[in-house]
């Protein structure tokens, strides 16, 4: 069934991009294809009906600019963003004339790049998204927990308590891909902007707070497993309800037990 906010074609090779932006997307009421390359998109194309197009640039095989072309010699009106680390004047210009209607620099937000679909689909007049539907009360539950992003708080049976913005903004993104591997590099450019090892430090420390507000259940010592290691700390079926686990040197993940 056709998402009355819009359909959109996401083409990025990166797959731990891509699958951040399919997740937040698809969490805002879009239906999203995405693709790896620009060959099996164009293919797809031709078969499909999208409302808007959000296409990386450097690509290989098909290119950001070589797929542009090719998508408008099937439909000259449908809107295109691009998605670049290529942020020259030079390559703005390029990508506005052969008629994209956005180009986002990368590292970009999640909702700029939102709030930029929801402007050009409403001159398009294919979207009922709403501009105020992002800045509508979030509010998250996992395990015992209830979170309201838009007011800072972290409410458990047992306490309550606010959070910072830069806490709240991390437990939004972990609470957004419960049980789904999170990139550290990923986290990095979504909440600080920046991978350099100084801000990876600064990001392990609000992780440590994190934890330290969800480790409220207390697991009996016979539920351990002594030799489990990091991986494996629980007994099977005595796992908390909700735990942020550390994927050694690849990222974190809110595991929150259905």
């Amino acid at each position: 069934m056709k998402s009355e906010k819009g359909k959109i074609m996401l083409v990025e090779d990166s797959q731990n991009l891509r699958y951040v932006l399919k997740d937040y997307l698809e969490m805002l009421g879009y239906d999203v294809m995405d693709f790896s390359d620009g060959t099996s998109a164009l293919r797809a194309f031709n078969k499909g009906n999208f409302d808007i197009c959000i296409f990386d640039v450097m690509m290989p095989d098909k290119d950001g600019f070589t797929l542009i072309q090719e998508v408008r010699k099937i439909d000259k009106e449908i809107p295109v963003v691009f998605l670049t680390a290529k942020a020259s004047k030079e390559d703005k210009v390029k990508g506005f004339k052969l008629g994209c209607d956005d180009y986002i620099a990368k590292p970009f937000s999640t909702e700029e790049l939102a709030l930029r679909i929801e402007a050009i689909l409403r001159r398009t007049k294919h979207s009922g998204y709403k501009i105020s539907d992002l800045y509508q009360e979030m509010v998250y539950k996992f395990g015992d927990f209830v979170f309201n992003y838009s007011a800072l708080q972290l409410d458990h049976p047992t306490v309550s308590r606010s959070l910072t913005r830069k806490e709240a903004e991390l437990l939004k993104l972990l609470c957004e891909h419960q049980n789904k591997l999170l990139p550290r590099e990923i986290i990095l450019k979504e909440i600080w902007g920046d991978e350099d090892y100084s801000v990876g430090r600064s990001m392990d420390v609000f992780l440590t707070k994190l934890r330290s507000y969800i480790n409220i259940e207390k697991v009996p010592e016979e539920n351990l497993n002594p030799n489990g290691g990091r991986r494996n700390k629980y007994k099977p079926g005595f796992e908390p309800k909700v735990e942020i686990c550390n994927v050694h040197g690849t990222g974190f993940i809110l595991k929150v037990k259905k």
